[in-house]
């Protein structure tokens, strides 16, 4: 290759580089990265991270899931574009603090001696003066009256002259030095404590997130992070009495155990609530063993009281259920069968419920809860609600607002109440669906009733519409199961609709007989539209029926329809109860209000959706801790960060860097000729005051002239 065409190549390569080194490290593009990770922390603010991914799904639709999971919305800390960002801010600051911090030293400690007379001539703050005393001796004094008004004070032979020069607050330059090595050893110390070490295990060790199921004891090797892991955050959930030496990290693939330098046993939870229900106090009262000498300490671990041992900081997070056991009475909700039976099951685990009529189910134990204070005083979307109003016309839905299932609608403000306790659970069939259901073990008083509330819905992200279920006269669900059960006999819907006719119209005179068979048919046709099909049953299906009338005789239709309705429903009770061999339910007006809500709750169970209702009978509570175990290593380096930022940002905009000069020459008198001229970076009022102060000082400044001893000369 030609010398000179080589010569020309490196010459354009190190032109290249000078202007990439250039745009790195301007300041121009550490703004837009600071925008970058603005709006990124903006985005990891407003959406919840690392949350299960159905969560996401859920929320955002599937389309919207899919390109959110592509950019790493969904844990923007630890997404690679958002360490890239990081990377390329620590670059360009360190770079800029490289190319800058020499300059602005060597400016520090420079007294700019090499300043000329005509320069300081061109300075806006200048003055000019002469006096009778000897260049030495007024240089000296004009050196220490400078020196007294905190300058740094250097004096200078110019050869025909002297140059007095002086600083101060040159410090400020620190303050540029601080706040930019700060940005950079807080991301550093962000990076230490990001996800990146466990990335590179990820990389080069071969460590993979397991995704499956089991004990934790029995997850193999590639799924673990060792002892030395340098930093992780991840959490440990441990029930009373249980021991735990390994925590979970959570990936978006399934989740990582790390070892931990020691075991922690939990001895006793406590939590302690507020009257509103929100936890006051809750705290672990724990056992930590060494797991390399075997010493073993007790300690309490309270919020934001964390234990730190072997550089592992172990905080107190949540609590929740640690797998209480349950005694369970299951009531059918679907056919003629009246007929419970016990069940029992544990937090946390699954049993199986097979032979109802509605086919076989798991019930999946997922939480308890030993009391609930609940605000008994709501409205709108807390309302206590099955299913929404569907009925044929606004007139007639008004009329069963009642009667559609609401609870405590009749309030705005607070009253609350702790309802006893509670248990949720997922109801799973054969094909994988499963609903959700959270039942109160007690009744519950509303609008002047007991009733028994048990909640369902579909999936995690609804909230729970609840199913009211009056309480008999023994506080227990056995008189509504019994009437619903009826509700779907024939049989006994055909007893009821002979009885209603037979009271209703009780004189055999005339074509009374033609009217009571007319009205039986009625009652009985009335019940069997109640009873329904699946969701076509209640209210609903009876709205339906009057739908197809014609609209002027609607109302009138449905007012005789429920008038009917209510009196074979009332029948239709005393026959159950006469096959249960129980006597008559007397008719008052606290037995008349059972019967409606009880067809209430009928109407509604049809969007309820299980084939049994779970009461829960007894327990026996077991508490569990949720401890967040972290190692974090950046943490005192980016402490230090913020510490440099916090000198930084202070000297900055509070010191202010003065420089003054003072040129010094013979007046052909054996006097002195000054010249003074002052400069700063920020041009401020104060500036102002302290230039007109320091003239003031100075001797022969104000008059212009001054005489041996520094005092004004008179004309």
């Amino acid at each position: 290759m030609n010398p000179s065409t080589f010569g020309l190549q490196l010459n354009t390569r190190r032109r290249w580089l000078a202007e990439f080194v250039e745009l790195i490290s301007s300041m121009r593009f550490a703004i837009s990265l600071l925008t970058l990770i603005a709006i990124a922390s903006v985005i990891g603010t407003v959406l919840k991270q690392n949350e299960p991914m159905p969560n996401y799904v859920n929320q955002f639709g599937p389309f919207w899931f899919d390109v959110f999971n592509k950019l790493g919305l969904y844990a923007v800390y630890s997404a690679w574009w958002f360490l890239l960002i990081m990377g390329f801010l620590v670059l360009s600051t360190s770079l800029c603090i490289v190319r800058n911090a020499p300059k602005m030293v060597r400016d520090m400690r420079s007294w700019r001696e090499h300043v000329r007379e005509q320069s300081l001539r061109n300075f806006h703050h200048k003055t000019e003066w002469t006096s009778a005393m000897p260049l030495p001796a007024h240089a000296e004094q004009l050196a220490q009256r400078i020196a007294a008004a905190g300058y740094k004070v250097r004096l200078i032979d110019k050869g025909d002259g002297s140059l007095i020069a002086a600083k101060r607050g040159a410090a400020n330059k620190w303050g540029y030095i601080f706040a930019h090595s700060a940005i950079v050893i807080i991301c550093i110390g962000g990076l230490l404590d990001s996800d990146l070490p466990i990335r590179f295990q990820e990389w080069f060790s071969g460590k993979t997130p397991f995704s499956g199921s089991g004990a934790i004891a029995d997850i193999a090797a590639q799924h673990r992070l060792g002892v030395g892991n340098p930093t992780f955050r991840g959490n440990t959930f441990i029930p009373e009495g249980a021991t735990s030496d390994t925590a979970i990290i959570p990936q978006q693939n399934g989740v990582l155990v790390q070892e931990l330098p020691f075991s922690i046993h939990l001895k006793k939870f406590i939590i302690e609530h507020y009257s509103s229900g929100m936890p006051k106090l809750f705290a672990s009262q724990v056992v930590v063993r060494d797991g390399q000498t075997g010493k073993t300490f007790e300690a309490t671990i309270k919020v934001n009281q964390p234990l730190i041992y072997k550089g592992v900081a172990i905080y107190q997070a949540s609590f929740d259920d640690g797998g209480s056991r349950l005694q369970m009475m299951a009531y059918p909700m679907i056919g003629t069968q009246t007929a419970s039976f016990a069940l029992k099951g544990t937090v946390g685990e699954s049993t199986p419920l097979a032979g109802t009529q509605g086919g076989d189910y798991t019930i999946e134990w997922s939480g308890f809860r030993p009391f609930n204070v609940e605000n008994m005083a709501r409205s709108g979307e807390d309302a206590r609600v099955v299913a929404p109003d569907k009925t044929f016309n606004e007139r007639f839905a008004a009329g069963l607002a009642r009667q559609l299932g609401s609870g405590a609608k009749n309030a705005n403000g607070k009253d609350l109440k702790n309802v006893g306790p509670s248990v949720q659970y997922k109801l799973r069939d054969k094909t994988g669906q499963a609903r959700e259901y959270h039942n109160y073990m007690l009744p519950i008083l509303l609008d002047g009733s007991y009733v028994f509330l048990t909640g369902m819905r579909d999936s995690p992200g609804d909230t729970f519409r609840y199913l009211r279920i009056p309480a008999d006269d023994n506080n227990s669900v056995d008189d509504w199961m019994r009437l619903r059960a009826a509700v779907q006999n024939p049989e006994l819907r055909a007893q009821a609709a002979k009885r209603y006719a037979s009271k209703a119209m009780p004189d055999a005179r005339g074509n009374v007989d033609t009217l009571r068979r007319q009205l039986q048919l009625s009652a009985a046709r009335g019940l069997e539209i109640f009873a329904g099909d699946g969701k076509d049953a209640g209210f609903v299906a009876v709205s339906k029926f009057l739908e197809k009338l014609p609209s002027d005789e609607q109302e009138k239709a449905a007012e005789v329809f429920m008038k009917i309705l209510n009196g074979s429903m009332w029948e239709l009770w005393q026959v159950a109860r006469e096959k249960s061999g129980l006597p008559p339910a007397p008719g008052d007006e606290k037995h008349g209000r059972f019967l409606q809500m009880a067809i209430n709750a009928i109407s509604d169970a049809g969007f309820y959706g299980a084939p049994v209702y779970l009461q829960l009978k007894n327990f026996d509570e077991v508490k569990a801790s949720v401890l967040q175990v972290t190692r974090s290593p950046g943490k005192n380096v980016v402490y230090l960060g913020c510490l440099l930022l916090t000198l930084g940002v202070f000297a900055m905009f509070y010191i202010r860097e003065r420089r003054l000069w003072i040129w010094l020459k013979p007046d052909g008198r054996n006097g002195t000729h000054a010249l003074m001229a002052m400069s700063t970076q920020r041009k401020t009022l104060d500036f102002e005051k302290e230039f007109d102060a320091l003239k003031a000082q100075l001797p022969g400044v104000a008059e212009g002239r001054c005489d041996a001893d520094g005092g004004p000369l008179t004309q």
